[in-house]
């Protein structure tokens, strides 16, 4: 027993925690990503998260695609869609106020968001279970696929961390953004890098959505109902760090976990009371550098 709980409701809430954090992670990587790079607020970023979900959902009815390949498929595909955005509307934003980004990727959020409540309704959809089964750990069951999510997640999150922060095309990015003449100068493409680097934000989104649709009702609404947490995270975690958004995904996800042991009332409210916190000690955030 622990505060009068028992250990098993806490170790199982703790694991349940860890399950949505890796979500979150993976959210806040995309999003950590793109604003350190183009210093763009994306907005649209979870309508990104819900439509990676809505073409693996597609693929599966439509073309019999499972969800393995989709895990492929979909990110890629995303990719492509977020290169055409970046390419059309973003490009134009990106040496003005940070207001002006934010406030285009909410439109465009919004107009994403209206298409497939149009074509889809607002009901949502159930997408099967890849990985049934699980495992007793004497204080919980565990599903297979949520250890799943949980391993993917980790995996994404440090391979994204090590090759933007410990390789040369890691090195090309911050510079790209940081001093983009004199990479200019040694004779680099800065746009297609930028253009490759929404993308690659957009896909983490997509593959995020994709293994969330075994967990969550794949709706229109999916995105909306995350967006706000997922900036609360990137917040806490700084603005733009790689390593803070990883850390604050998985922590804030233990956070909401125990909460609803202790004071489930305030599951809903604590990570914002959390970033409140964290912003009133460390304007930048954990991870982020003051400016």
């Amino acid at each position: 027993m622990i505060f009068g709980y028992p250990i098993q409701l806490i170790m199982g809430q703790v694991l349940i925690g860890l399950i949505n954090g890796s979500l979150y992670a993976m959210m806040s990587l995309g999003l950590a990503v793109i604003f350190g790079v183009l210093r763009v607020v994306n907005f649209a970023h979870g309508a990104q998260y819900m439509m990676g979900a809505f073409v693996a959902l597609m693929l599966w009815q439509w073309l019999g695609v499972g969800y393995w390949p989709a895990l492929v498929l979909v990110p890629i595909i995303m990719a492509i869609v977020g290169i055409v955005l970046e390419r059309l509307f973003l490009r134009r934003l990106y040496h003005i106020d940070h207001m002006y980004g934010l406030l285009a990727t909410y439109a465009l959020a919004l107009i994403i968001e209206g298409t497939f409540r149009k074509f889809f309704g607002a009901a949502g959809t159930a997408y099967p279970n890849p990985l049934p089964g699980g495992i007793n750990l004497g204080f919980m069951f565990l599903p297979w696929y949520r250890g799943w999510v949980v391993v993917v997640s980790v995996v994404i999150c440090a391979a994204t961390w090590f090759a933007i922060e410990r390789t040369r095309l890691g090195a090309l990015l911050r510079a790209a953004t940081e001093n983009p003449v004199m990479v200019r100068a040694f004779g680099l493409n800065v746009p297609l890098i930028i253009t490759v680097t929404y993308g690659f934000g957009v896909a983490l989104a997509a593959f995020a959505g994709v293994i969330a649709a075994p967990i969550q009702n794949v709706s229109p609404q999916m995105g909306s109902h995350v967006i706000a947490v997922i900036f609360a995270v990137v917040v806490i975690g700084g603005m733009g760090s790689i390593l803070g958004a990883i850390v604050a995904g998985f922590l804030l996800g233990i956070v909401e976990g125990l909460t609803k042991v202790f004071y489930p009332e305030g599951s809903s409210i604590v990570i914002f009371l959390v970033m409140i916190l964290v912003l009133s000690l460390r304007p930048a955030g954990m991870f982020g550098r003051p400016t």
